[in-house]
């Protein structure tokens, strides 16, 4: 006895997938938003800086709020401390914590999945070819269906 109730067919659907894109968060490539400079309490290597930059440019720093960038401010410490880092221990335990919180903070693209964002190009909304290089997957099914008749 295999289970019980009909086979799944193509009528099939997931019952909860109007609720889950309620709590999705759209941000937008290319958007810049307010956001504090690091501390003045010491002198910030040029490798932190570059960090925290990135982190201060990226869409998701749109949605940041306060909380959020004293975590960020908190991660800079430890990403001032990678070069000095003297043993292997304290290089890994270093990383990971970097790694670990820069995750909460939807750092990867899965990471970003887990959070339901979603980060939208400038240009993505066309159906045309991305900046990259990449073709939309609407236009190229498009194309695919052109060349099919």
């Amino acid at each position: 006895m295999a289970g019980n109730g009909p086979p799944p067919g193509k009528t099939r659907r997931r019952r909860n997938r109007d609720e889950l894109a309620e709590f999705g968060t759209q941000l937008h490539d290319g958007t810049t938003s307010e956001s504090p400079p690091l501390p003045d309490s010491s002198p910030w290597s040029p490798h932190t800086l570059d960090w925290y930059e990135t982190w201060r440019s990226s869409p998701q720093a749109a949605a940041f709020i306060a909380t959020d960038w004293q975590r960020l401010h908190m991660i800079a410490l430890l990403v001032e401390e990678l070069p000095n880092a003297d043993t292997p221990g304290k290089l890994t335990g270093l990383m990971s914590e970097i790694r670990i919180n820069e995750s909460l903070l939807g750092a990867t693209h899965v990471d970003r999945l887990r959070a339901r964002m979603k980060i939208e190009r400038p240009n993505q909304g066309s159906g045309k070819e991305l900046s990259t290089g990449v073709v939309d997957i609407a236009e190229r099914r498009r194309r695919r269906m052109n060349d099919a008749s």
